[in-house]
């Protein structure tokens, strides 16, 4: 009995050490074993003694894993979820920094940097039922003090919020400071321009032997409307934008007249990105910044008011001018505002500050049938002037400080609503004024603060009789002109083909007996 006792406990031992030998066997993984792991888990156990311990075996065994993770070993660990709105804040966090300032001398700097009030903003549009959310108007407020400080600018302020279906657009109105132009686009269009010409001087060097020369068409393509310079007309203001607060300011390109012409003639939504190509009938001369950028000056253009007698022209300026328009003005110091009732009965209160963009997408008439005179041979100066058709009369539009109320009516409606922000208490409201034509547009004043803005999808209103309908494609150009050389004739009959050869055989018989005769002559 002793020995077979014996045996089995020592058959028992050896199991024993087998299964704990098994146990502490490490993972190629994790580095670790099953025993240690077991004897955590019971010492975990033993210590909270949580209900119902045989449910909750498998996490607690997770949980006692992943507490003893390394982190080269962080692939077996879930990764945390970040989502898009964390990744703002994170970028938004910077904007509530408060940066450092040496000495106290920066505050007359700081009472004349150029940031726009954009709390005062927000509560007179508040009260006007116009606006965005109180946090994010304060975020606003600290992205452009942001953009004020990274840039040279004299002056700044909130022109609106473009939608868009993928991002929206937060559009700031800047001017920069005298002698910050855009550098960055003139080298590169100088650089784009002696590209250009070096080809041309290579190709002018070369010779050519000209067998057999083609026909030159005599197709004149029509000519370029030159843009306006910085500072004046469409690019008066510089653009930036920005999709959120605490995303990069991006500056906006010059607009051009063609993008102007052509944007009049397209509806496109916003996607939020500027590279986005514009493809559209008529064909749109640029991506969607260019776009974006054609559509804020046709908005600042219609929808930015003031009230009347707020600005006048300078004295340099005097009435007699060449083209009617005059594009500076300055603020009136004896200005002293206007009665909110009064500006909210009546639109002659409101005037335009902005010029008036022409049908040749330009706010000052350029004669594009005037040409210098460099241009001219000395062979051909006459012929081609007198070749040329008449001057084109000059198109003028509106001058500045225009009424409101002189604007044309669409389908019988009036292009502006105005109104009290309460009807309640109108000793403490405000005018307010909505465009009809751009919906989005609005105004406000009280006294002498006034501003506008614009929160909308950019596009321009499409109620009329029969809707907004696309540009018909025109009709397809003549390949020539009918005439003698290129009209094909029809083939001779046979009477005709036999009174031909008699002809020609008599003419040779006359010829011939000519030339006998002088023949003759001759030997005489």
């Amino acid at each position: 009995m002793k020995t077979s006792e014996d045996a089995k406990d020592k058959n028992t031992e050896q199991m024993a050490a087998c299964l704990k030998s098994f146990m502490l066997k490490s993972s190629t993984k994790t580095n670790l074993n099953l025993y240690d792991h077991l004897a955590r888990l019971l010492h975990k156990i033993l210590d909270e003694r949580p209900e119902n311990a045989v449910d909750v075996l498998e996490d607690m065994s997770r949980d006692l894993k992943r507490s003893l993770m390394q982190e080269k070993q962080s692939a077996l660990r879930d990764t945390p979820f970040s989502s898009a709105q964390q990744d703002l804040a994170e970028l938004q966090r910077i904007l509530f920094a408060r940066q450092p300032s040496d000495d106290g001398d920066h505050d007359e700097e700081l009472v004349e940097a150029p940031i726009p009030n954009v709390a005062e903003l927000a509560f007179y549009l508040e009260q006007a039922g116009v606006g965005m959310e109180k946090e994010e108007m304060q975020r606003i407020f600290l992205a452009l003090k942001h953009l004020v400080d990274t840039q040279p600018l004299q002056h700044c302020r909130l022109w609106g919020k473009i939608l868009g279906t993928e991002a929206n657009y937060l559009v700031a109105e800047v001017e920069l400071r005298e002698g910050e132009e855009e550098e960055e686009e003139e080298g590169a269009e100088e650089a784009a321009d002696e590209e250009e010409k070096e080809p041309r001087d290579k190709e002018e060097g070369e010779v050519v032997e000209v067998v057999d020369p083609l026909p030159k068409s005599a197709h004149k393509p029509p000519s370029v409307v030159p843009k306006e310079e910085n500072r004046t007309g469409t690019n008066k203001y510089t653009y930036f934008v920005c999709q959120e607060p605490g995303l990069p300011w991006v500056k906006l390109p010059s607009v051009t007249p063609a993008q102007i012409s052509a944007a009049r003639q397209i509806r496109k939504f916003f996607t939020g990105r500027l590279n986005t190509p514009i493809i559209s009938y008529p064909p749109f001369p640029g991506n969607e910044a260019n776009y974006l950028r054609a559509q804020i000056a046709r908005i600042s253009a219609s929808t930015h008011v003031s009230p009347l007698g707020y600005f006048q022209f300078g004295e340099e300026e005097g009435d007699d001018d060449d083209d009617g328009a005059r594009a500076n003005f300055e603020e009136n110091p004896d200005f002293e505002g206007i009665p909110v009732t009064e500006m909210a009965e009546s639109l002659s209160t409101w005037v335009h500050h902005v010029q008036h963009i022409l049908t040749q997408g330009r706010c000052v008439w350029v004669n594009l049938a005037e040409k210098p005179a460099d241009e001219f041979d000395e062979d051909e100066e006459e012929e081609q002037r007198e070749e040329e058709p008449d001057e084109p009369e000059p198109e003028v539009g509106p001058p500045l400080l225009t009424p409101l109320s002189e604007d044309a009516e669409v389908n019988s409606t009036s292009p502006w609503t105005s109104g009290l922000s309460s009807a309640l208490i109108p000793q403490f409201a405000i005018a307010t004024l909505r465009s009809n034509l751009w919906p989005g547009a609005y105004a406000y004043a009280c006294g002498k603060k006034f501003d506008s803005i614009y929160i909308g999808w950019g596009m321009k209103s499409a109620d009329s009789k029969y809707g907004y309908s696309p540009t018909m494609v025109p009709g397809p150009q003549a390949e020539y002109t009918s005439g003698a050389e290129v009209t094909e004739s029809l083939d001779p009959t046979l009477e005709e083909e036999l009174a031909l050869k008699a002809a020609l055989e008599e003419q040779r018989a006359a010829q011939e007996e000519a030339e006998g005769l002088d023949d003759e002559e001759e030997d005489d």
